[in-house]
């Protein structure tokens, strides 16, 4: 039993990594850039081997993805997300610890970034594999209260978030986990507060899965964007462990569900950019990268667009309401529809 856990479950903990590499890193970064990708690994993870297949190669983000996305700029977040440290003490943050520091992090990182105009506008989708997608909703409910403006634009300017593996209602090995690193505690130094939160009766899951929720709802409720969302789920069991986080626990109800034929470390993993599961993710992003351009190109720039009965124009579909209405956000420039949320109904024509 030690010994699988200590060989699979726990594997890449941070003293794998003697840099100890914590915070923000960037990938990629054009001088055009229109949006950012975010990424966020998971239990044990670290900001640049999560997304790396090993044996010296690079992460996709930084070689495969710029080759799909070249106008996005590429971030990786690191902490300390370790359970066991073997030889060396490790973080005894929680959950919400780590969020305030990507929020933080983040918030400066784009805050401080002279060389463009506005970058604390720039569109935001994050990618997050395991914990790191309950680190990326906790950030951003922090960003829905905090009183600092720059913090309170990461979930202003959330464009979507695509999960990898995230356990949302809890993980099935997480009190077998825990019994483990109880079990080595005299020897070693343990964060227990970590895999608590990933058990199904956690209260703080509990909390961060109702209030995102809640969120997610008074976006649109309250004529905000709405944030668009893909859960990715393994297909593939660990051996001798089994599933890590099941399909129903890496999926929401009312949101996009797609596989991975790999278990759950290895579903962050591209060996190369043709790779299914890869393909699958890069298509997600770049769809997404194609109504951020749309949008922030100005809807209002390319001639007259008559709109009716729902009609079909990739700017112009993000929703529809009964009456064949459609919302378009963003700012619509050279046009008579003024920058901001607006409702266009049957037959109403906007020219630039």
């Amino acid at each position: 039993m030690k010994r699988m856990f200590t060989n699979k479950l726990f594997k890449g903990a941070a003293e794998d990594y003697p840099d100890h590499k914590y915070g923000l890193k960037t990938f990629y970064e054009p001088s055009n850039a229109v949006f950012d990708i975010v990424f966020i690994h998971g239990i044990t993870g670290h900001r640049e081997n999560t997304w790396s297949v090993g044996n010296g190669a690079r992460p996709w983000p930084e070689t495969f993805l710029p080759t799909k996305i070249p106008d996005a700029r590429i971030i990786s977040f690191g902490y300390d997300a370790s359970v066991i440290g073997w030889r060396s003490g490790i973080s005894s943050n929680n959950i919400t610890d780590h969020a305030k520091n990507l929020l933080t992090a983040l918030g400066a990182l784009r805050d401080a970034d002279s060389s463009v105009m506005n970058p604390s506008e720039r569109p935001i989708v994050f990618v997050a594999h395991s914990l790191g997608g309950l680190v990326c909703e906790d950030a951003l409910l922090s960003s829905r209260t905090n009183v600092e403006i720059h913090l309170q634009r990461i979930l202003k300017y959330t464009w979507g978030i695509l999960f990898l593996g995230t356990p949302h209602f809890g993980s099935s090995l997480a009190p077998v986990a825990r019994r483990f690193a109880t079990l080595i505690k005299p020897t070693t130094r343990t964060n227990l507060q970590v895999l608590k939160v990933l058990s199904r009766d956690s209260e703080v899951l509990a909390r961060i899965q109702n209030d995102f929720h809640s969120l997610l709802r008074s976006r649109t409720r309250e004529g905000h964007q709405p944030i668009e969302i893909i859960c990715f789920y393994e297909e593939v069991p660990f051996s001798g462990i089994g599933e890590i986080v099941p399909k129903r626990s890496a999926t929401l109800p009312g949101y996009a569900a797609i596989g991975i034929h790999s278990n759950h470390r290895n579903m962050a993993r591209f060996a190369t950019d043709c790779d299914p599961g890869f393909v699958s993710v890069a298509c997600e992003l770049q769809r997404w990268a194609k109504e951020i351009r749309c949008l922030q190109g100005g809807a209002g720039t390319a001639g007259a667009v008559e709109i009716s009965d729902r009609k079909e124009n990739p700017c112009l579909t993000r929703s529809a309401t009964e009456l064949g209405g459609i919302t378009v956000w963003g700012n619509v420039i050279k046009s008579n529809v003024v920058a901001g949320d607006q409702t266009i109904y049957n037959g109403l024509t906007f020219t630039d």
